[in-house]
C-alpha cells in the first residue's frame, strides 16, 4: 500500500482534473520556452532571463487583478485605463527622494484600490451590470488621465526603475521575479482566508453562497477593489519599466490580460482558476510573441494570434467535456430528436408560453397608447432629456437654426445607425465589443478599393457590407452555437479584425473616399445634407425590422428567456447570429458614413464609438441584460447624446472633461433605468 490511501484518490483526480488547465498551460510554457531556445542564435543568458521576466510582469499583475474579478462571476473592463491612469500619476510625481518615491509608488496602488472600490460599489452595492459599469470607469478614466499628462512624459528616477526593473542580485536574480514572487504571495495568503474561500463560493454559485452565510456583496466589493490595486502595481511597474508616463500605455493590454487569465485555466462565469495559472498564461503570450519575432512574423499578427488563443482557450474546455455545457439548442443540432426537443420537455413548456402569447391572440382593440406604454415609459426619458438640453442649448449657443439642426442629425447618424445592431445584439441579451475594428477594416477597404473613384463605389461598398456581414456571422455562430461568452468573442474578434486591418493596410490607411460619399455628408440640397434623408429612411426600416417582423419579435423572444424560446420553435441559433450579423452590417453602413465625412480612413477611427454605442441603447431604455427595448428609444438616446456632445463643445471644456462627463451620465442612466426585479 503506497503513503497515498485509496481512499483519498477520488479527490486527488477532481483535484487534478480541476487543475487540467494550469498543467496544460504549465506545459505549454515549457514547450514555447524550449522552441525560442531551440531557434535562438545564442544561448540562454542571464539577460534573457531578465528580459523575459520583464517583459511579462505588467500583463502579469494586471491579469492577476483581472482574475480575482473573474473568480466571482464579473469582468473588468477598466483594466488598461487603470493601469495608465496610474503610470501617468506617478510619472508626474516621482522625484529622487527615496521617501517620495515610495509614498507615489504606495499612491499608485492605492488609486488603482481607489477606482476598483468605485467599480465595486456599482456592482456589488447596486448591483449594476459588471460591462457596463466599468466600461463607463473607462470612458472616465480616459478623461481622467488626459487631465493629469495629455502627452508621453513624467520623469522617473533611475534608481526607482532599477529597484523594480534591475537585479535584486546581480546576474543571478532580476528584480521582476521578485516582484511577481510577492504579488504571488499575497495571493496564497489571501487564497487561504475566508475571503479566499468566499471568492469561489461566489462564482460557483451566489445564491447557494449567501445561504451558507457569505456575504456576497461584501465579497464583490472586496474583490473589485483588490483587482484594482493589482492593476494600480501594474501601473507602477510599467512605470519603472519603461522611465515615463504615457497616457495610452495600457489601452493595448486588454486583450492579453483576458487571453492571460483565460490561458491560466481560470474558468470564465467564476469558480475556478487562480493566480498562478494567470501568471503563467501572460509569460506564454510573451513567450510567444518572441517566438514569433525570432521568426520574423510580422507584429501586426500579434493581436490576431492573442485573439485566436482568446478564442482556443474558451473552446477547448467545452469540446473537452463533449459540448455537455454548451446551450441545448446547439447540442440538439445533432441530436435525432424532433426539432423542438423531447415531448416531455415541449408539453411542459408549451404551456408557459402559450400563457405568453393568448393575450395578444385574444386581446381586443386598445388604443395605441395602451399597448406601447411600456416602450413609451422607458424611451420617453431619453427625448425628455433631449428637449432640455436643445432649451439649454438655445440659451447657451444662441438660436438653434437649421445649421444646428444638419449638424445634429449628421453627427448622430453614427450612433443611430449603430444602435441598431448594437441594440439588436443587447437586446438578445449579449454584447458585440468588435465593433471598432469592423468600422476601422471596412472604412480602409471601402477607400482602398474605391480610391476616391465614384464608379467603383458601388463594389467597394458591397464588399464592405459582406465583410461585415462575415464578421457578425462569425461572432453570431461562436456565441449562439457554441455558447462562448459573447464578451469573450468579440472582443477576440476586434483584436483578430485589428491585425487583419494592419496586415490589409501595411500601416497606410491613406486612400481617400470617393467625392460622391463627401457630397452626401457634407453637400446640401435645399439646406440640408442628402445623407440626413438616407437616414430617416434607415431608421423607419429598424423600427419595422425590430417591431414589425417575425425576426424582431423572436430577438425579444431569445432577450427574455431563450431556452423556452427554443423550445417553443424559435431557432435560437440563427436569431442570434442574425442579431450579430445585423450588427456587423450596421458597422460596415457606419464604416461607409465616416469616411465621407471624413474624406479617408485612418487607424482606430472606430474606437470612439464602442462605448457611445452601447451607451446609446441603454440610455434609450433597453436593458443591458436582454428583452427589453425599443429602437426609438434608442435613437433617441443618440440624439441626447450627440446634442450633449454640441453643447459641451460649445462651452469650450476640453475633451477630456466631457469624456468624463459622459462616463458619468451613461452610469447615471443605467442606474435610473435598470430593471430592480433583477438583481
Amino acid at each position: 500500500m503506497s503513503a497515498l490511501s485509496l481512499s483519498h484518490a477520488p479527490f486527488v483526480y477532481r483535484s487534478l482534473l480541476r487543475s487540467s488547465g494550469l498543467w496544460f498551460a504549465i506545459l505549454i510554457f515549457l514547450l514555447l520556452i524550449v522552441l525560442q531556445t531551440a531557434i535562438s542564435p545564442v544561448a540562454f543568458s542571464y539577460f534573457d532571463f531578465s528580459y523575459q521576466a520583464s517583459g511579462g510582469a505588467v500583463l502579469a499583475l494586471a491579469a492577476m487583478g483581472q482574475t480575482i474579478v473573474v473568480l466571482t462571476g464579473g469582468f473588468d473592463l477598466s483594466a488598461g485605463v487603470v493601469i495608465s491612469l496610474v503610470n501617468v500619476f506617478v510619472a508626474s510625481n516621482l522625484q529622487d527622494d527615496a521617501g517620495v518615491q515610495l509614498a507615489v509608488a504606495l499612491g499608485g496602488i492605492l488609486i488603482g484600490g481607489a477606482v476598483g472600490a468605485f467599480n465595486g460599489f456599482f456592482v456589488a452595492v447596486l448591483r449594476m451590470q459588471p460591462i457596463v459599469v466599468t466600461l463607463s470607469t473607462m470612458f472616465i478614466l480616459s478623461g481622467v488621465r488626459l487631465l493629469v499628462m495629455d502627452r508621453p512624459g513624467g520623469y522617473v528616477p533611475q534608481d526607482f526603475s532599477d529597484f523594480l526593473n534591475g537585479a535584486a542580485i546581480p546576474n543571478v536574480l532580476p528584480a521582476p521575479v521578485v516582484v511577481i514572487t510577492v504579488a504571488l504571495g499575497i495571493w496564497i495568503l489571501l487564497k487561504r482566508t475566508r475571503f479566499g474561500v468566499s471568492l469561489y463560493s461566489v462564482g460557483s454559485d451566489g445564491d447557494a453562497a449567501a445561504h451558507s452565510g457569505v456575504s456576497v456583496r461584501l465579497t464583490k466589493f472586496a474583490a473589485y477593489t483588490l483587482a484594482g490595486c493589482f492593476y494600480g502595481a501594474a501601473g507602477v511597474f510599467v512605470t519603472a519599466q519603461t522611465g515615463g508616463g504615457d497616457p495610452l500605455v495600457g489601452d493595448p493590454l486588454l486583450l492579453p490580460i483576458f487571453a492571460s487569465v483565460v490561458l491560466g485555466g481560470t474558468l470564465l462565469g467564476g469558480g475556478r482558476g487562480g493566480c498562478f495559472g494567470s501568471i503563467v498564461g501572460a509569460y506564454i503570450l510573451m513567450t510567444l510573441v518572441n517566438v514569433l519575432l525570432a521568426l520574423n512574423v510580422p507584429s501586426f499578427f500579434s493581436t490576431i494570434v492573442e485573439g485566436v488563443i482568446l478564442l482556443v482557450a474558451v473552446l477547448v474546455p467545452l469540446i473537452g467535456k463533449g459540448f455537455r455545457n454548451a446551450p441545448a439548442y446547439f447540442r440538439h443540432l445533432f441530436a435525432k430528436e424532433a426539432r423542438l426537443g423531447t415531448g416531455a420537455a415541449r408539453d411542459a413548456t408549451m404551456p408557459a408560453f402559450v400563457e405568453m402569447v393568448r393575450p395578444l391572440a385574444v386581446a381586443p382593440r386598445v388604443a395605441w397608447y395602451v399597448t406601447n406604454r411600456e416602450n413609451i415609459r422607458y424611451s420617453a426619458p431619453a427625448f425628455v432629456a433631449l428637449l432640455i438640453v436643445l432649451a439649454i442649448s438655445h440659451f447657451v449657443l444662441g438660436d438653434l437654426t437649421l445649421r444646428y439642426v444638419n449638424a445634429l442629425l449628421i453627427l448622430s447618424s453614427f450612433l443611430i445607425v449603430l444602435a441598431l445592431g448594437q441594440g439588436a445584439v443587447i437586446l438578445t441579451g449579449g454584447l458585440d465589443l468588435s465593433v471598432p475594428w469592423t468600422i476601422t477594416f471596412c472604412a480602409v477597404v471601402l477607400n482602398t478599393m474605391s480610391e476616391a473613384h465614384d464608379a467603383a463605389l458601388p463594389m467597394a461598398i458591397l464588399t464592405v457590407l459582406a465583410i461585415g456581414m462575415l464578421i457578425g456571422m462569425f461572432n453570431g455562430l461562436a456565441v449562439a452555437a457554441l455558447g462562448l461568452p459573447p464578451l469573450v468573442v468579440t472582443m477576440a474578434t476586434n483584436g483578430i479584425v485589428q491585425g487583419m486591418t494592419l496586415i490589409y493596410s501595411q500601416g497606410n490607411p491613406g486612400a481617400m473616399a470617393a467625392p460622391i460619399l463627401r457630397y452626401l455628408l457634407i453637400g446640401r440640397t435645399l439646406g440640408i445634407a442628402p445623407a440626413i434623408w438616407i437616414l430617416i429612411a434607415f431608421v423607419a426600416v429598424g423600427v419595422v425590422l425590430l417591431s414589425r417582423t417575425p425576426f424582431g419579435r423572436r430577438i425579444y423572444a431569445v432577450g427574455s428567456q431563450p431556452h423556452v424560446a427554443f423550445l417553443s420553435g424559435v431557432n435560437v441559433v440563427s436569431t442570434t447570429a442574425g442579431a450579430y450579423v445585423l450588427s456587423g452590417v450596421c458597422a460596415a453602413i457606419v464604416a461607409i458614413l465616416l469616411s465621407g465625412f471624413i474624406g479617408q480612413a485612418s487607424l482606430g477611427m472606430g474606437d470612439e464609438f464602442l462605448l457611445p454605442s452601447i451607451a446609446v441603447v441603454v440610455v434609450g431604455g433597453a436593458l443591458i441584460t436582454g428583452g427589453r427595448g425599443h429602437y426609438i428609444g434608442m435613437v433617441g438616446g443618440a440624439l441626447l447624446m450627440t446634442a450633449m456632445q454640441i453643447l459641451l463643445a460649445g462651452t469650450g471644456l476640453p475633451m477630456a472633461v466631457r469624456q468624463i462627463i459622459f462616463g458619468f451620465v451613461i452610469l447615471a442612466a443605467v442606474l435610473s433605468l435598470r430593471d430592480r426585479a433583477r438583481p
